[in-house]
């Protein structure tokens, strides 16, 4: 277990529907990260974009998106993980892909599937909030619209750290910033959010805002707005568990049972 969690969080345009160029895209950016780092996130639907065009793009587990991740994160000594299309029992879906150095996978299906772009009528949602512990952290991931439900995410399980990769669009980014921080303020958790910049072939565009916010809301992280970036800060367990200690807000927290 460590006390210490390097994070790289990649903020990229997308080239739409093309899993090959946004591979070499992201490999390039990937290899010119210089500091050490344990985890490297990048945004929803990373080969593709968000695109409701699955036929033609998705990937069995054993696709080479995958195999691609798991290279990588063998070359690099980090896990590297963000979502993509995926083609299991033949249903369409929207899976985030957690790849550890020595290949063992850890996935996401997303629960709560976009129905203002119809993303409900092509995906599987998925039924299960995932917990999983990496280097002694334990971790929520999730995706995107997942994020406007904070019941879905409310730290029960005493997780350290909640993530979210997104292709989360200009008109309705306010949001995306406020409900960031309010998960890490009301979880008592380091909360990330990886959101692609660029436009895609709907002429939607993204401005990015990816961040890292500690417990108390802080960010710690400042990439621009709209532009592609690449961000590297190191998580401290003992900063967080600090604070929870000093505070206890989550000992007050309701308890429930998700249904």
């Amino acid at each position: 277990m460590q006390n210490e969690l390097t994070v790289t969080l990649i903020q990229s345009n997308l080239s739409w529907e093309n899993p090959v160029q946004n591979r070499l895209n992201f490999e390039k950016k990937i290899k010119t990260i210089k500091t050490p780092t344990d985890i490297i996130l990048l945004p929803e639907m990373f080969t593709t974009g968000f695109t409701m065009n699955p036929e033609s793009l998705s990937e069995p587990m054993n696709g080479e998106s995958v195999k691609w991740m798991k290279a990588l994160a063998k070359d690099t000594n980090a896990a590297i993980t963000g979502s993509l299309i995926i083609k299991e029992d033949g249903s369409y879906l929207n899976r985030l892909c957690f790849v550890e150095p020595n290949g063992d996978v850890v996935y996401y299906n997303k629960r709560h599937t976009f129905t203002l772009a119809g993303e409900d009528k092509v995906y599987k949602a998925g039924s299960e909030k995932v917990i999983f512990f990496y280097k002694g952290w334990k971790i929520c991931p999730q995706i995107c619209y997942d994020l406007r439900f904070p019941v879905f995410a409310r730290n029960v399980e005493d997780y350290d750290l909640l993530f979210y990769v997104a292709n989360w669009p200009k008109p309705r980014i306010s949001a995306w910033d406020a409900l960031l921080k309010a998960r890490a303020i009301e979880n008592m958790s380091y909360t990330i959010g990886v959101n692609r910049v660029g436009f895609d072939a709907n002429n939607y565009e993204y401005p990015g805002h990816s961040v890292v916010y500690d417990c108390l809301g802080n960010p710690l992280t400042d990439l621009k707005s709209f532009k592609e970036g690449i961000s590297t800060v190191t998580l401290s367990k003992k900063h967080q568990n600090k604070y929870r200690e000093k505070l206890q807000f989550l000992n007050d927290r309701d308890r429930f049972t998700l249904i």
